[in-house]
């Protein structure tokens, strides 16, 4: 079911078996291998575990202090019940939204399941539990630090998932390059999500909670298969059945923006510069 996207009326069919009974054939599995693989298939947050999950990232990706990629994705659904335009979106269609961060080797990290499809970016990160857990201090954060990338000055750890900048040309161009950089590992994810779970090219015709379940498992099954499986390359050139969120037109805060300015400046100096990095921009 999750892997071919065939409908709960075509498995009917080819199984004999009736749509109620399917249906809670499939609430059930989600259920048992979301409640018995989630401590196995996603990290326990560390500060060990953030600090070699940072230093990976800079060994792919050259960007520093960053603990992870993170984006959100627009999930299909038929209108839900009694539910109004709560889940229709920008793009005139109804959706939920998941919210995820990972890590440099595409495995997720963190998850986010269920926000209205009419919410934008912003909005849809400041009501997580990913942005409660974080301003709660409960994701055991290593406190700012220098370390072996040659910051000049101690620095917090971060997320990238900045798309839009506006300062000087030559920063601009190059900052956008290097957070387009980090955000690739995001965009590779859900590439290879819905590649390999082929239920999210067709919009998902079940009830809400069972939506969310569905989405959940299948970030789970992600992470249990490329810790053994691996991924096929031109799955992560394209992201289909799963679109962009509306981007927020808020203006950061001014210590975003002061953070900013540091990466911005550490990636022209001599100890973050790359001898190619001028020849992308």
């Amino acid at each position: 079911y999750f892997a071919t996207g065939t409908s709960m009326t075509d498995l009917h069919f080819q199984y004999r078996i009736s749509q109620p009974t399917i249906s809670v054939i499939v609430r059930q599995v989600c259920k048992a291998i979301w409640n018995r693989m989630r401590q196995i298939c996603f990290p326990t947050l560390t500060e060990e575990y953030w600090l070699k999950t940072a230093a990976e990232f800079y060994e792919k990706t050259n960007f520093p202090h960053c603990l992870g990629a993170i984006d959100g994705k627009h999930i299909r659904v038929v209108k839900p019940e009694k539910s109004g335009s709560l889940y229709f979106n920008y793009k005139n269609y109804f959706s939920l939204i998941l919210l995820a961060m990972c890590d440099a080797s595409y495995k997720f990290i963190f998850i986010d399941v269920g926000a209205y499809g009419k919410s934008s970016d912003s909005t849809v990160f400041k009501e997580s539990v990913f942005f409660k857990t974080l301003t709660g201090n409960k994701m055991n954060i290593p406190p700012p630090q220098q370390s072996f990338t040659g910051l000049p000055e101690t620095m917090p750890l971060c997320s990238s998932g900045t798309k839009h900048l506006a300062f000087q040309r030559t920063y601009s161009d190059l900052m956008q390059e290097k957070c387009s950089t980090a955000r690739r590992n995001i965009e590779c994810s859900f590439g290879i999500l819905a590649n390999k779970w082929r239920i999210f090219h067709r919009p998902l015709n079940v009830h809400l909670s069972l939506c969310e379940d569905i989405v959940k498992v299948c970030c789970l099954l992600h992470n249990f298969v490329r810790e053994r499986d691996g991924f096929k390359i031109e799955d992560t050139l394209t992201v289909e059945g799963l679109f962009d969120l509306d981007a927020s037109r808020e203006q950061p805060t001014k210590k975003a923006t002061k953070l900013r300015d540091k990466f911005a400046d550490y990636f022209m100096s001599e100890n973050g510069a790359v001898s190619w990095q001028m020849n992308r921009i």
